[in-house]
C-alpha cells in the first residue's frame, strides 16, 4: 500500500476531504520522523513501536574490487510489531 491509497482509503471512510487527510497523513509521518531523530522512541499501541538501533562501525569488501572498506558507525529506525498486530497477521 501507497501513502495515496492509504490517504484514499482513509478519505473515503471518514468522509474528510482527501486533500485534509493527505495533510493528516503527512503530519503523522513528519512527527513520528521528527520523534526519531530526537532519538525519541514511538509508540503506537496495538500496531507496534519505532525507535532507534545504533550500528557499530565495522570492516565491509568492496565487491567490485576486494579491499576492505570501513563502513562508519550509524543509526537505523527499527520497527516491533505489537504482539496484537503479530496475533492479526497469524490468525
Amino acid at each position: 500500500m501507497t501513502k495515496a491509497e492509504l490517504v484514499e482509503i482513509i478519505a473515503s471512510q471518514t468522509g474528510v476531504s482527501k486533500k485534509d487527510t493527505g495533510l493528516i497523513v503527512n503530519l503523522i509521518l513528519e512527527n513520528i520522523g521528527r520523534a526519531l531523530v530526537s532519538e525519541d522512541k514511538v509508540e503506537l499501541r496495538g500496531f507496534g513501536s519505532f525507535k532507534i538501533k545504533n550500528r557499530r562501525a565495522r570492516m565491509a569488501r568492496n565487491p567490485r574490487t576486494g579491499a576492505s572498506v570501513m563502513v562508519p558507525a550509524k543509526k537505523v529506525p527499527y520497527f516491533k510489531a505489537s504482539n496484537e498486530l503479530k496475533g492479526r497477521l497469524n490468525r
